[in-house]
C-alpha cells in the first residue's frame, strides 16, 4: 500500500514537472516556428522591428549595451538624449528587464537576433509562470494546465504588444505576484509578494502601476474566497499593506528619481478634466474575441486586445454558474469583472488605469490584466470539481450565439479589422470550445486533447494578427547601422574631445543612442519638456516626447557645438547606381546648403563628413546680460538672433534681415502681393495650382525660409531647383528651412504645388543671415572657451579663462536640478539660462570647473531602499532569535 502511494506521488510530481516544461515549450516553439516562417533574422531577410520596436526601442537597447559594456556613467545621464538629459526615467521604463542582458552578446546589426531571442523567451516565461500559479493553487491539476498557460502566453495583449517588448515582463510577473498575495492568506507570509512586486516595480514602473491596482482587486477577491472572520481579514490586510510598502521601499532607489523626472516630462501631460462618457458602444468589445482582429489601424485608437480563445471565454462564463464555488466568491468576482470591463470602455476608469494620461497610441494597455482574470477564473472553475451542468453549458452556448449574431449583423461596423472568414473561424472554435466541455464531462482523461484545441485557437489568432503587420527588413536596419557606426567611429577616433554631431539623414530620432554619439534629436516617453520647448523656439520640429534637430542654422549649429556634420551623398555627386544605394541605405532628412560654409574633411562611398569652424565649446565665457534673456514672445529667427547677441553682450544685435523674392509666378492660383500670411486658392480645381518663387542671392551669405505648420508635405509639394525640398514632417510650430548658401548671382527657384483647394502661407518669409556680424559675434564668444580636460556622460571638467566682460560661464548643457558645479574646488550655484541651459557666474581670471550630474532624489531613494532592507533583515534576525 505504501509502495503504491509512493509510486502515485512520484508519478504526480513527474507529471507536474512535465506540465511546467510543456507550458514553457509550447509558446516558445510555436512563436519560433512562426517567426522562422516569416523569415525573421537570423533565419531570413526580415526582422521583428516594427513601429516603436524599430523606431525607438532597438536604439535604446543599443544604448543599454554601450552603457553596460563601455560607459556605466550613462546610466545617470546621456548627451545622446537630444542635447542631454537624465536617463533614470528611461531605464526605469525601457531598460530594466533582466532579459535585456541577452543583448550584451549581440553587437551592431546582430542586435535583432537578441531581440528575437528575448521575444520568444518572454512568451515562454509567461506560459511557465501562469502554469506555476495554477499548480501552486491547485494540487490536483491535469494536462489542461499547458493549454491554459499557452492561452495566457499568447493572449491578445501579448500578440498585439509584441512590438512593445518592454511591456511583456508584466504578464510574466503578474502570476507570481498573485501567487504571493495568495500566500498571505494560506501561510501568512509576504516574502514572495514582496520579492515579485519589488522586481516588477524596478523593471517597469508603468506596468507595475497597473498591476498594483489589480493587486488591490485580487486581495478583495481572496478576502471573499478565504473569509473566516473579520480578524483574519484584518491581519491579512496589514500584511498586504506592509508587503506593498516594503516593495515600494526596495524599489525606491529607482522609483524616486524616476518620479521626479516624470514631473519634468510625461506628468506634464496629465489630464486635469475628466469626461463621464463611454469611449465606444461596449458591445463592440465582443469583436475583439474573434481571431486576427489586430492590425496597424488598431494601434493608434483601436479596441482593447482581450482575445483569450473560445474555450477560456466559455470557462469564464461557466465559473459564475458553478455551485461548487461559494456564492460570496462568485459575487465578488462578478463585481471585479464588471469593474474591469467598464474600465475597457468608460473613459474615467480607462484614464485611471493609465495614470490619468491618455496613451499615445496602443490604447487599453492594462488589457493583459483582463485576459489574466478571465483565464484565471476559467482555471478556478476547471480545477474546483466542476459539474459541467448541461443547463450552464446551454446558457454559455446561448450567450456565444447571441454574441456571434450581433457581430454578424454588424460586420460592416468592424470591417477595418474583421471579415467574414474571421467570423467563421471564430464560430468554429466557439463550437469546438463547447464540445470540449462536453468531452471533459464525459472523458476527463482527454484533457490533453482539449489542450491541443486551446493551443490551436490562440495560435491561429497569433498568426492572423501578426500577418497583418509588416516588419523592417534586416538589410534596411543592418546596412544603415553599419554605415552610421563606421562614419561616427571615424569622427570619434580622430577627435576625442566633447562635441555634438549632426546628420542630413536619419533612420530614427534615436540614432545618437544607437551609435553612441552626442546628437540633437530624441524620442521617448520620458523626455523632459524643456528641450522640445527650446527646440521649438529655434525653429526645429518638435512634439510630445520628441525633437528632430533637422533645421539647424549657422547660429544654432555654432551655439550647440555641432562640430561635425555627416551628409548622405546625393545624386549630384554620384552615378545613378551608387545614388540609389546611398538613398536606400541612408534616408534623407534635411536640405542643408549651409554645409558649403563648413570644411569637407572626409568621404566614403555613402557619406561626406564636414567640420564646422564656428562650433563653440560645451561651455564658453559670455556676457552676464544673458541671464536676463527671456525670448518667450519671439519667433524662431528673432530668438536665435537675440539669444546669440545676448551671449556676446549685444542684446539688440540684428543678425537676420527679411528679403523679397525677385519674381513670383502664379499658375492657376489667385495672385497676391503680400505673401506672408496670405491664403493661396486654386482658380480651377481640376488643374494643378503652382506658385514659383525665384530669388538671386546678392551675397554668399546663408538664406533661410520660415514655414508655418500648414506649409507641410500633406498640403503641398516643395521643390528647390527642380529637386524635392527634403524636410522632416510633421511639425506643429514654425520651422526654419535652409534655402541657399554660397549662391551669389545664382538664381534659386522654389516651387510650391498645392495638394488641396487652398494653402495658408503661414509665417512664410525669406531671411538673410549677415555673415560678417555672425562671424564677429562667434569670434567674441570663442575667445574664452571651456577647455575640457576630462568628460564622461555625467561629468565634465575643464579650465576657462574669462575677463570682466565675459565672466559668465554659459554652457549648452540642459539645466536640471541634478547638475552640481564646483569652481576651483568650491561648490557654486548653477543658474538657469534661457529657461534651458546651465550657467555659472565666475570672477575674472583662470578657473578649474567641474560639472557633475546626480539624479535628483537618487540618494534619498537609496536610503529608503537600505532602510527597507534593514527592516527585513532585522525581522528575520528577530524570528531566528525567538526560535532559539
Amino acid at each position: 500500500m505504501q509502495r503504491t502511494s509512493l509510486h502515485n506521488t512520484k508519478h504526480l510530481i513527474g507529471s507536474r514537472k512535465q506540465q511546467l516544461i510543456v507550458s514553457f515549450l509550447i509558446p516558445l516553439l510555436l512563436m519560433s516556428s512562426y517567426f522562422i516562417y516569416r523569415k525573421m533574422a537570423p533565419f531570413g531577410p526580415s526582422s521583428l522591428l516594427t513601429v516603436d520596436l524599430g523606431q525607438q526601442y532597438v536604439d535604446l537597447f543599443a544604448y543599454f549595451r554601450h552603457t553596460i559594456l563601455h560607459d556605466p556613467t550613462a546610466f545617470f545621464y546621456s548627451f545622446s538624449k537630444a542635447i542631454g538629459g537624465d536617463m533614470t526615467g528611461t531605464w526605469a521604463y525601457y531598460l530594466m528587464s533582466p532579459f535585456n542582458l541577452i543583448l550584451l552578446f549581440f553587437p551592431g546589426k546582430s542586435i535583432t537576433t537578441g531581440i528575437f531571442i528575448i521575444t520568444i523567451l518572454k512568451y515562454a516565461f509567461a506560459g511557465l509562470t501562469f502554469a506555476i500559479l495554477l499548480q501552486k493553487l491547485y494540487p490536483h491539476t491535469n494536462w489542461l494546465v499547458p493549454g491554459l498557460a499557452t492561452a495566457y502566453a499568447l493572449m491578445g495583449f501579448s500578440i498585439a504588444n509584441q512590438l512593445n517588448l518592454i511591456w511583456l515582463d508584466a504578464p510574466i510577473f503578474l502570476p507570481l505576484i498573485i501567487l504571493g498575495i495568495d500566500r498571505i492568506f494560506t501561510d501568512g507570509k509576504i516574502r514572495w509578494f514582496v520579492l515579485w512586486l519589488s522586481l516588477m516595480l524596478i523593471i517597469n514602473y508603468y506596468m507595475a502601476y497597473m498591476i498594483c491596482i489589480f493587486c488591490i482587486l485580487y486581495f478583495i477577491f481572496d478576502s471573499a474566497r478565504y473569509y473566516t472572520s473579520f480578524h483574519d481579514i484584518l491581519t491579512a490586510s496589514k500584511r498586504f499593506v506592509s508587503g506593498a510598502l516594503l516593495s515600494g521601499g526596495f524599489a525606491s532607489w529607482i522609483l524616486m528619481p524616476t518620479f521626479y523626472i516624470l514631473t519634468q516630462s510625461k506628468a506634464q501631460y496629465t489630464e486635469t478634466s475628466v469626461k463621464l462618457k463611454f469611449d465606444y458602444f461596449p458591445f463592440k468589445m465582443l469583436s475583439k474575441f474573434l481571431p486576427g482582429t489586430f492590425n496597424f489601424q488598431q494601434m493608434p485608437s483601436g479596441l482593447p486586445n482581450i482575445f483569450i480563445g473560445a474555450f477560456c471565454m466559455i470557462g469564464f462564463i461557466l465559473y459564475f454558474t458553478s455551485a461548487n464555488i461559494k456564492l460570496r466568491e462568485r459575487i465578488t468576482a462578478a463585481i471585479i469583472s464588471l469593474f474591469l470591463f467598464l474600465s475597457l470602455c468608460f473613459q474615467p476608469l480607462n484614464l485611471f488605469w493609465h495614470a490619468m494620461q491618455f496613451p499615445w497610441w496602443y490604447p487599453y494597455r492594462f488589457s493583459f490584466i483582463v485576459c489574466f482574470w478571465m483565464i484565471f477564473l476559467t482555471a478556478r472553475y476547471l480545477f474546483s470539481k466542476p459539474t459541467f451542468n448541461p443547463k450552464a453549458l446551454l446558457t454559455s452556448a446561448a450567450i456565444l450565439v447571441i454574441g456571434l449574431i450581433y457581430l454578424w449583423l454588424n460586420l460592416s461596423t468592424f470591417k477595418n479589422y474583421v471579415d467574414q472568414n474571421q467570423l467563421i473561424i471564430g464560430s468554429l472554435f466557439a463550437a469546438l470550445g463547447l464540445l470540449s466541455y462536453i468531452l471533459l464531462r464525459q472523458k476527463p482523461a482527454l484533457s490533453w486533447l482539449i489542450t491541443i484545441i486551446i493551443v490551436l485557437d490562440v495560435f491561429v489568432n497569433a498568426c492572423l494578427s501578426l500577418n497583418n503587420i509588416s516588419f523592417v527588413s534586416q538589410s534596411e536596419f543592418g546596412n544603415y547601422t553599419t554605415e552610421l557606426d563606421k562614419t561616427i567611429g571615424k569622427i570619434q577616433k580622430q577627435d576625442t574631445s566633447f562635441y555634438r554631431i549632426g546628420k542630413t539623414y536619419m533612420r530614427t530620432k534615436d540614432d545618437a543612442m544607437q551609435a553612441a554619439f552626442n546628437g540633437g534629436s530624441h524620442f521617448s516617453s520620458t523626455f523632459e519638456t524643456q528641450i522640445p520647448n527650446f527646440m521649438q523656439k529655434i525653429g526645429q520640429p518638435d512634439g510630445d516626447g520628441f525633437v528632430t534637430y533637422s533645421n539647424g542654422t549657422l547660429i544654432t549649429d555654432s551655439l550647440l557645438g555641432m562640430k561635425y556634420w555627416s551628409k548622405n551623398i546625393d545624386s549630384n555627386q554620384l552615378g545613378s547606381s551608387a545614388t540609389s544605394t546611398a538613398n536606400a541605405t541612408l534616408p534623407a532628412l534635411t536640405f542643408k546648403p549651409d554645409l558649403s560654409s563648413y570644411k569637407l574633411i572626409g568621404q566614403d562611398s555613402l557619406t561626406q563628413t564636414y567640420k564646422n569652424p564656428y562650433a563653440l565649446s560645451i561651455g564658453f565665457g559670455a556676457s552676464s546680460s544673458v541671464k536676463d534673456f527671456n525670448g518667450s514672445k519671439l519667433d524662431p529667427i528673432q530668438y536665435q538672433s537675440q539669444l546669440y547677441g545676448s551671449l556676446a553682450g549685444q542684446t539688440k544685435s540684428k543678425l537676420f534681415t527679411s528679403q523679397n523674392f525677385n519674381e513670383v509666378i502664379f499658375q492657376n492660383i489667385n495672385q497676391t502681393t503680400k505673401l506672408t500670411g496670405s491664403v493661396l486658392k486654386k482658380n480651377n480645381l481640376s488643374k494643378p495650382g503652382v506658385v514659383t518663387f525665384r530669388f538671386t542671392p546678392p551675397t554668399n551669405d546663408a538664406y533661410y525660409l520660415t514655414f508655418g505648420q500648414d506649409l507641410n508635405p500633406d498640403n503641398a509639394t516643395f521643390t528647390v531647383d527642380g529637386k524635392p525640398l527634403t524636410q522632416y514632417s510633421p511639425y506643429r510650430n514654425t520651422v526654419v528651412v535652409n534655402f541657399a548658401n554660397h549662391s551669389k548671382g545664382k538664381t534659386v527657384t522654389l516651387k510650391i504645388q498645392l495638394k488641396k483647394m487652398n494653402l495658408w502661407l503661414e509665417n512664410f518669409t525669406l531671411y538673410r543671415l549677415n555673415q560678417n556680424k555672425f562671424t564677429k559675434l562667434q569670434q567674441n564668444l570663442n575667445e574664452s572657451p571651456l577647455k575640457v580636460t576630462s568628460h564622461n556622460s555625467h561629468k565634465i571638467a575643464g579650465k576657462i579663462t574669462v575677463t570682466k566682460k565675459n565672466r559668465f560661464l554659459m554652457t549648452t548643457i540642459p539645466y536640471g536640478k541634478g547638475w552640481h558645479a564646483k569652481v576651483d574646488g568650491k561648490s557654486v550655484k548653477v543658474i538657469k539660462v534661457a529657461k534651458t541651459f546651465c550657467g555659472i557666474q565666475l570672477t575674472a581670471g583662470t578657473h578649474h570647473v567641474v560639472l557633475t550630474y546626480w539624479p535628483p532624489y537618487l540618494f534619498i531613494g537609496l536610503i529608503v531602499s537600505v532602510i527597507a532592507l534593514i527592516i527585513v533583515m532585522g525581522y528575520f534576525w528577530w524570528i531566528k532569535k525567538n526560535r532559539h
